[in-house]
C-alpha cells in the first residue's frame, strides 16, 4: 500500500549546513554503486520494526494489528519505487531531528571520516547512520510519510535534495513509515521489479523480517549461520550454499563456527566444488553475506 498525497499546505524548512554538504557529496560524487540505496532503506525499515517489537513487548506501545513486515512496490509507469514498513514510525519532531539536523543524522561524523576516500566504500554511508540520504543518489524527489506509535497524526516530508525540505500533516495511514522515490531519468532501472529483486538477493536476503516485493515474499532463506550447528543437517548446508552461490553442485567443504569473546562471531565458510575461473569464466569476486 502506497501513501496518498495530502492536500495540506507544507511548510518549507532548510537542512542544517552539514546535512546540505553531505547531500551534495552523496548526490554528485560519492558512490559508484547506486544500488546500495535499497540496502540502506531496507536496513532502516528493519530497525524500525525491531524498535516496534521491543516497545510492544515492553508494553510501551499498543499492537498495531499489522504484521511486522517490509513492503516494496515498483511503479514502472511513473518511474517510482516505494519502501514501506509497519514499524515504530516517527512524530513531526522526530522527522525534523532525524532527517533535517546534524544531531541525529550523523552527518558531521560522516563528513569528518570521509577524508580522501574516493567513494568506492559502499559501507561508509551506513556506518554513520545517514543511509536514508542514499535515496537521493537515484531519486529526483523523495516523499516520506510516517505515523508514530507515540502520535495519531501522520506526518509528510518531501525533498528534492536541494537544501530544503517540506513538512506537513499527512493523510490517514497505518503505523509505520512509507518512502516513495520518484526516480531520476538515468536511474529508472530501479522501478523494474526484476532489478529490485536482484538487489534484495544480493544485499538483504537475511533481513530478520519478511520482505515483500509487489506482494510476493522475496527473502525466504533463513540466516543459517545464526543457528546451532548441532541442529543443522547436511542437506540444509548444501541447500544454503546453492542458494548463496547460485551453484547446482554441493560445496567441496564448509566450516561453521562461532565465538563469543572478545567479539561475537557467527559464520559459515564454504569452498566451491569447482574453480570456475579455470573454465574461463573470469575472475570471481569473493564476499561475505551479513
Amino acid at each position: 500500500m502506497t501513501d496518498t498525497k495530502t492536500e495540506a499546505v507544507l511548510e518549507t524548512m532548510e537542512f542544517q549546513t552539514e546535512v546540505r554538504k553531505m547531500l551534495d557529496i552523496v548526490i554528485h560524487s560519492l558512490y559508484t554503486d547506486k544500488e546500495i540505496f535499497l540496502r540502506e532503506l531496507i536496513s532502516n525499515a528493519a530497525d524500525a520494526l525491531e524498535k516496534a517489537r521491543y516497545l510492544e513487548a515492553a508494553g510501551q506501545a499498543e499492537p498495531s494489528g499489522e504484521a511486522l513486515e517490509i513492503h516494496i512496490e515498483t511503479d514502472e509507469d511513473n518511474h517510482a519505487v516505494t519502501i514501506r514498513d509497519t514499524g515504530v514510525g516517527m512524530t513531526r519532531d522526530e522527522v525534523i531531528e532525524n532527517l533535517g539536523t546534524i544531531a541525529h543524522s550523523g552527518a558531521r561524523s560522516f563528513l569528518e571520516n570521509l577524508g580522501n576516500r574516493d567513494g568506492s566504500d559502499v559501507n561508509l554511508i551506513g556506518q554513520f547512520g545517514v543511509g536514508f540520504y542514499s535515496a537521493f543518489m537515484v531519486a529526483r524527489e523523495v516523499r516520506l510519510t510516517s505515523r508514530s506509535v507515540r502520535a495519531a497524526e501522520p506526518v509528510v516530508w518531501e525533498s528534492s535534495g536541494d537544501g530544503t525540505y517540506r513538512l506537513g500533516v499527512a493523510g490517514p495511514q497505518p503505523r509505520g513509515t512509507s518512502i516513495r522515490l520518484t526516480l531520476k531519468e538515468k536511474d529508472r532501472e530501479y522501478a523494474d521489479p526484476f532489478r529490485i529483486r536482484e538487489i534484495i538477493r544480493q544485499y538483504s536476503s537475511f533481513v530478520p523480517f519478511p520482505v515483500f516485493l509487489n506482494g510476493e515474499r522475496v527473502n525466504t532463506m533463513e540466516a543459517l549461520w545464526k543457528e546451532n550447528k548441532n541442529d543443522i543437517g547436511e542437506d540444509r548446508y548444501q541447500e544454503f550454499y546453492k542458494y548463496l552461490a547460485e551453484d547446482y553442485q554441493n560445496p567441496l567443504l564448509y566450516h561453521h563456527f562461532s565465538v563469543d569473546a572478545p567479539l561475537s562471531i557467527q559464520s559459515i565458510l564454504f569452498c566451491p566444488g569447482e574453480n570456475l575461473e579455470q573454465r574461463g569464466l573470469g575472475k570471481l569476486e569473493g564476499g561475505v553475506r551479513i
